[in-house]
């Protein structure tokens, strides 16, 4: 996909957007290995692109749904970086009152419907949003993320048969890292072109460039557009990478250090910066304001988890069930 140039203020937005995505997986990072954060922790360093570039195209009112390695959509959709944190504490300020911790983040208000721990559990879940949606007449969109390793799951397969047979408005968009776990795709998959799994379901689909930014943002237009405009589902497989492990938990020997730092040479933040200096679209000093109002908000998010209460046991029996906005008849 050819570059195109974008304008100050969608740059500085991506770079301020991402390096607060990255600069709080760091910290979540550091965190972890204090035994601050407990359970499973899976980082997002390396595929901020993937997020930033949607984000800029989808409206407040849009839905997004994703698998466990969702802190920074959590972000990115607008929940505050104190109650994502607080989350991954497992404070009752969390935005899932602390019982999701790090791969069930979830915000009504935000229209962030998780993290989910299961892989590919997310997939159907992404569709119904949709086809409520699409129920109810409006002109949202769902968009539902998830891994490479989760198309292997037969629910992926279903789903991409039933969205594509209803005409729901949800896009598909792969994250396709290169992994499942310690899998390479080659190894896993005789598909490679994960994309291409659509054309089962005469779905169109389409790979980007998940380390570029603006490649991301040019696909989601014109893709967003497209399943607003009622015309059915779409599938995008984002090629990106992660830096760190699957999880904290791995040390990804699986993979060389060449191939590691090959994609640490497309970085997308650095790659973004490098365009904001070269086309002089902000002086030093905006920069450096950015980075310290992101760092503020993460060492703000840091000490609200640390003053934040945890869950009084009684919670447990709480939100167990919901009262329902739509009458039900019961033979």
């Amino acid at each position: 996909m050819a570059k195109k140039l974008f304008g100050k203020d969608t740059y500085l937005k991506w770079y301020e957007s991402m390096l607060l995505m990255r600069k709080f997986e760091e910290r979540a990072g550091q965190l972890y290995g204090m035994q601050k954060i407990r359970g499973f922790c899976h980082l997002y360093i390396g595929q901020e692109a993937v997020v930033a570039g949607a984000m800029t195209v989808l409206r407040p009112e849009d839905a997004m749904i994703t698998a466990y390695r969702d802190h920074a959509h959590a972000i990115a959709k607008g929940i505050p970086a104190n109650a994502v944190m607080a989350e991954l504490y497992g404070k009752a300020t969390g935005c899932s009152k602390g019982k999701g911790g790090s791969m069930h983040m979830f915000s009504k208000e935000h229209r962030f419907f998780g993290g989910h721990g299961i892989v590919g559990g997310q997939i159907p879940l992404g569709a119904g949003i949709a086809f409520a949606e699409q129920y109810k007449g409006t002109d949202h969109v769902c968009v539902c993320y998830m891994g490479d390793g989760a198309v292997r799951q037969g629910a992926f397969h279903e789903t991409l048969n039933m969205a594509m047979y209803w005409k729901l408005p949800v896009i598909f968009i792969i994250e396709n890292n290169n992994y499942a776990m310690g899998t390479s795709v080659e190894r896993s998959s005789n598909v490679t072109d994960l994309y291409k799994l659509g054309a089962a379901y005469d779905m169109p689909s389409e790979h980007v460039d998940g380390m570029s930014v603006e490649d991301v943002q040019l696909a989601m237009e014109k893709v967003v557009e497209y399943v607003r405009s009622g015309k059915g589902p779409y599938l995008l497989e984002m090629r990106t990478y992660r830096y760190k492990g699957h999880s904290m938990s791995d040390p990804a020997k699986y993979r060389t250090k060449e191939e590691v730092e090959h994609y640490k040479a497309e970085d997308p933040i650095d790659t973004v910066l490098k365009t904001i200096t070269e086309k002089k679209l902000a002086t030093e000093k905006e920069i450096e304001s950015i980075n310290e109002r992101v760092k503020n908000v993460v060492e703000e998010a840091v000490k609200f988890s640390e003053e934040s209460p945890f869950p009084d046991a009684s919670a447990v029996y709480e939100d167990v069930y919901v009262e329902s906005d739509y009458p039900f008849i019961l033979d």
